[in-house]
Formats: structure tokens, sequence, C-alpha cells
């Protein structure tokens, strides 16, 4: 194994990385035991500038360790753990893995790529409102070198590291999902990393995922973002009820994990959601004569006005003893005349509230956005466009830049480039990006076309 070399004041910062001391103090060895093991290839390290001057990555020590250590003294194995864990340049909740990468370097490591043109049917500055054929890993470092910081937000549907292929209606493959376990989470993490460095400070990212493995991808989300920018675990209902044959639980949902750059700053329109026909039914009991439904409220509230119209006289009555009026007696007024105001049986007056008024209710973390199906849909993994809008229209806005680096039918840009924002999409299967133009020229939608020179 040959010895990276690399200039620190250019490439990076190492404050997260052990020193020789440290490691040698871990393993109870001198400095120079431990500059042999990286002499002789046993243990990866980043040379600085002379030949003392090494950093070691936990997660690279930890492999040493379980190679050479562990199985003399099995106590190194918590010191270790325990070491990493109290660096407070590390993760307090850290997912290791065979093969996992050095952050530092991955963008080092990504190899560039010429993009060239394919079709181009506008002249936005740049690559706003594009799309890419070709491996999103390449493209998102090029992407990098324009956009860093200034996409406002990102909704991915990745690939779940199911072992399948899907299959497109005209019975070809539309996309491969081969990879799994391991593989699949470092596949995932390094283009999370570089979506990160895309995020700009008011950004957010949705990362649509199967159960089988999302505990694992919120412990590399956390990890690439940080657990405080973590904003919502959301559980969608994407189908009917199942009654399959095998001994489980119908599976009917799948999660989105939602996590902002900066969590205090992340573009947050507040966008309600209407209510349900059982809901209205429930907060609004009465119809009136044309048929519409209504419900009433009190026209006073706890706590008593001496001084000041709300305490006052109005239609002849004074507020009951301890309340006041909610309003003012002209207003009071006006509501009367506008036929908002229902006597009780009693004689209290209370005011009228229709259904259709109703601004809506705040969304929870349960959402119910079922996929179309093969009949309504262009693409196997196709996701429901109503999901979409609603997320593109409560974190971002007007003029925002939308990526989604596995666009597969370009739902998303669609949704996007009709709320008004800028988008870019990239695929790495010729027949999805196909798919997507097609359903982009359908909406009258303008895109240019790019892919990675051969």
């Amino acid at each position: 194994m040959e010895e990276k070399i690399i200039n620190y004041n250019e490439y990076m910062d190492v404050a997260n990385f052990l020193t020789l001391k440290q490691v040698a103090d871990l393993l109870s060895v001198t400095w120079q035991t431990v500059r042999n093991y990286i002499k002789n290839g046993e243990l990866e390290a980043i040379k600085l500038n002379n030949d003392r001057d090494y950093r070691i990555n936990p997660v690279d020590l930890h492999k040493f360790i379980q190679k050479k250590y562990i199985n003399k003294n099995e106590n190194k194995k918590e010191e270790v753990l325990e070491l990493m864990i109290n660096n407070k340049n590390t993760k307090d909740c850290v997912l290791y893995y065979q093969n996992k990468m050095n952050e530092k370097e991955i963008i080092y490591r990504i190899k560039d790529v010429e993009i060239v043109p394919v079709k181009t049917s506008h002249s936005l500055e740049g690559y706003l409102n594009s799309v890419f054929l070709g491996d999103n890993i390449y493209i998102l470092k090029q992407l990098l070198k324009h956009y860093k910081n200034k996409i406002d937000l990102i909704y991915i549907d990745p690939p779940f590291g199911t072992n399948q292929d899907f299959i497109l209606y005209d019975g070809k493959t539309g996309y491969s999902d081969k990879i799994t376990n391991t593989e699949f989470l470092e596949f995932l993490r390094v283009r999370l990393i570089l979506l990160r460095e895309l995020l700009s400070p008011q950004g957010s990212i949705y990362v649509h995922i199967d159960k089988k493995m999302s505990h694992y991808v919120k412990i590399i989300m956390d990890e690439i973002f940080g657990e405080k920018n973590y904003i919502n675990e959301i559980t969608r209902i994407k189908c009917n009820p199942k009654n399959f044959a095998r001994k489980a639980y119908g599976n009917y949902t799948d999660t989105i994990f939602y996590y902002a750059k900066e969590k205090d700053n992340q573009i947050w329109n507040d966008i309600t959601v209407p209510l349900t026909y059982y809901e209205i039914e429930k907060l609004f009991p009465k119809i009136d004569s044309k048929g519409r439904r209504y419900t009433t409220h009190p026209l006073h509230a706890p706590g008593e006005t001496k001084d000041g119209p709300t305490g006052e006289m109005w239609q002849g009555m004074y507020p009951p003893e301890g309340r006041h009026w909610r309003y003012t007696p002209d207003v009071l007024d006006k509501l009367l005349k506008n036929n908002l105001i229902e006597w009780s049986s009693t004689g209290n007056p209370r005011k009228i509230v229709y259904a259709k008024d109703h601004k809506g209710k705040k969304p929870q973390d349960i959402w119910e956005y079922k996929d179309k199906g093969k009949k309504y849909s262009t693409y196997p993994t196709e996701k429901n466009s109503d999901m979409l809008e609603f997320i593109i229209k409560n974190s971002s806005n007007e003029d925002s830049i939308v990526l989604d680096c596995f666009a597969g039918s370009f739902s998303t840009l669609v949704q996007a480039a009709k709320l008004g924002r800028k988008f870019i999409g990239i695929d790495c299967l010729e027949t999805s990006v196909t798919i997507g133009m097609n359903n982009l020229d359908k909406a009258g939608i303008s895109y240019n076309y790019f892919k990675i020179k051969e």
C-alpha cells in the first residue's frame, strides 16, 4: 500500500484525525512502532509534511485493531471505540463497515469528467433547468464547481438495496437495484456527502428510502448532516393494505428522512393540508339551508373587562359573569348583519364558522400519498406527484434550485418547473432519461440535455 502524501494547507483540515502519539498511547507502543505499521502497509494513514507528521482516520484504526490486536487482546477494541466516541471531533454515533471511505478524501478521489451538451433548448446560465445522463457521482462533482452552497432543495429516491431488477412496462429493465448491504450504504453515503456540499445554508434534503435500510441510512445522515439538523422521519403510506400469504404484517409504508443544512435557517413555507371528508363531518356537524357545513363558536371568552368596549352591553345583554366579548360591538354588529351569528335555544349568540373557510391543518409525520400504479405512471418506481409538489412548495421558494440526482421519470423536475423553480436532474440509465425527457416535453417544459463524454 502506498502512503498518501498531501498538502495540508491546500487540501484538508485534519482535526478529525488521530496523531501518531494518540495511536501509540492507545496501543501502548512507541510512535516509531506506529510509523512502522504505516510504512509496512498495515495501517492506512495520511502523510503530511514530514516523516513524523501523519494523521490516522479512526475508521482505519478500528480496522487495523480488528485485524492485528483483537485476537490477542480483546479489550483493545473497547479502548479504541471509547477513544473515537469521546474524541470531541467525532460523532457520538457512527456506523462502521468495511471499505468505508474517509470523508475528507472522497471529493479528492472522484475523477473529473467532461460533460458535453446533447440538446440545447434554452439559454439559462450554467446547468439550470438541465438533465444529465451518467453516473451521478461524477456529475455531482462537476456541479460543485458551479453550485456549491446554492441548491435550496434536494429530493432523492435512490435504489433501496433490494437486489432486484425493476422492469419497465415495455418489458425492459427500468433499473437494476443490485447493490446491497454495506456496498449500498457506501454508495449512498458518498453521494450524500456531495449533496451536502451543494445545499445552500437555507437548503434541505428529503431522502426517500425503504424500511429495510432506513435505520442504517438514519445513522449515516446524522453523521453527514449532523444530528442537530435532523427534522423529521416521515412515514408514507405508499399503497393499499396488503394481504399476502407470508408470515408477517403487511408492509404498505416507506420512509422519508428530512434534514436541513442549518436547522434554524431552512426554508419552511408552512403549507397546510386540507381536512379529510371525515374530519369535516366531525368538526362541522351542522348544515345550513344551502347545504353548507358549519359549526359555531362562543362569542365570549374568559376574563372580565371592566373598562373598554368588550365589557359593554350588546343587543341588550352583557357578557356572562367573569367573561368578556371576543369582539368589539361594531365587529359583532357586522357579524350579525352578514348572518354569521346563530342564536342558541337559550338565547346566547354564537359565531358561525363554515367548513369552506377552514385554512387547513398542519401536516404531521404520517403522509398518505399512494403511488399511482402502472396505469397512471410512466416508470416502475415513479412517486406520487402530489407528494413531490407538497415537498417543493414547503421547502423551496420561486427561483430556488431543486435537484434530484436519481431522477427516474423526472417527476420531481416536472413539479419543480410547474411551481416556478429551477431544476437539475441526473439519472444513469438512458431509458430513464428518455422517459423523463418525454415527460418534460409533454408538460411543455424547456430543458438542456447533457451527458458525460465517453
